[in-house]
């Protein structure tokens, strides 16, 4: 039996960032993730991947920052048990919990924190005849390795940040990139759309809109694709084609647990501390949902940290604490001398 404070069902960021908060707050934290390394989608779907929307960076890649998140928590020897999925989650009498996995694994600890991401997923792949013949052999549905697109002429499609991020990305690597949307207007971030548009202006990608790929060639491999502009047919040779439609997700265990689902999603009281309908339970991160839920990686870490002082508090009634700033504070110790505290802004929890 594996004891700890916190046990933490996903090891991607907002998990990995939930045990630096557990840890100023003197709480060990065990994570459970069916991948064979922590980082979630970010170091198994898209490691190269450049993200844009972490305070302080301007951009970071998908598995830099899973690196700099690992070392941040290295200090409080947070434990793993990973290539297994948490199967069964028991509550016992005394308000504690024992979560199992598919390999038989027992974990017993004070709160349980849902960080699953999106939980398991597929891609959404487009209805095209023998496509499942071209799956790796020119049809990819993720990005893990941009170097392999190195000289090579690559067709995208698809019409969210996904779909412009590695365009933009691929369009300084490839030998081509075809950009290929069934609409004129994109669901991505603005900035994103208006690189790509001076990307295009620059030759640097083929912008095709509003069409749709209808038939893949090749005898072997994927050689070419068809596309489909106002009835018009067009065939573009290439050497991949990457349909970014999104994934589907499924809960996998987690929808048997006795939580309140909403639209493949967990409901949590956003009002609080995004705890489910069992106390106890948290769910943190794109798992979750709310009125108002930003599926962002920043909304997760601030939701993991409301989660770790809920735990505190509950783990620790009519103890006061005080929060301060780690810039006064320090990390090693967050209990910082009175010196310290009378420095910093503070706030008694009773």
């Amino acid at each position: 039996m594996i004891e700890t404070d916190i046990i933490i069902i996903g090891a991607g960021p907002t998990g990995l960032f939930a045990v630096f908060e557990a840890g100023l707050l003197k709480l060990k934290c065990h994570l459970i993730d069916g991948l064979p390394q922590p980082g979630g989608q970010l170091t198994e779907l898209y490691p190269k991947k450049p993200i844009f929307d972490i305070p302080g960076y301007p951009s970071v890649g998908a598995s830099e920052l899973i690196d700099n998140l690992m070392e941040q928590i290295k200090q409080f020897q947070p434990g793993f048990t990973l290539n297994e999925v948490a199967e069964q989650i028991e509550k016992l009498e005394d308000g504690t919990f024992i979560v199992t996995t598919n390999k038989g694994t027992k974990h017993h600890g004070k709160a349980v924190a849902i960080a699953g991401g999106l939980g398991s997923f597929e891609p959404r792949k487009p209805v095209l005849e023998n496509l499942a013949f071209y799956e790796d052999k020119g049809v990819e549905y993720f990005v893990k390795n941009p170097e392999m697109f190195a000289g090579k002429k690559v067709v995208i499609a698809g019409g969210g940040d996904s779909a412009l991020d590695w365009s933009i990305y691929l369009a300084e690597l490839a030998a081509e990139v075809h950009l290929v949307h069934r609409r004129n207007e994109f669901r991505g971030a603005l900035d994103s759309v208006e690189k790509v548009q001076v990307l295009k202006n620059q030759g640097k990608i083929n912008l095709i809109t509003p069409a749709e790929i209808v038939e893949l060639k090749g005898a072997d491999q994927l050689e070419a694709v068809v596309v489909e502009r106002e009835g018009v047919k067009e065939e573009i040779v290439c050497d991949h084609f990457i349909p970014l439609f999104g994934l589907t997700p499924k809960l996998g265990p987690i929808a048997n647990w006795g939580l309140e689902i909403e639209k493949n999603a967990i409901k949590v009281n956003n009002a609080l501390d995004y705890q489910t309908n069992i106390s106890g339970i948290y769910a943190i991160g794109d798992v979750n949902t709310y009125p108002g839920k930003l599926k962002l990686i920043l909304c997760g870490f601030h939701e993991a940290t409301l989660m770790c002082q809920s735990v505190y508090n509950t783990l620790n009634p009519g103890k006061k604490f005080v929060l301060k700033y780690t810039t006064v504070s320090g990390i090693n110790g967050f209990d910082g001398s009175r010196k310290e505290a009378e420095k910093a802004v503070v706030k008694s929890i009773d």
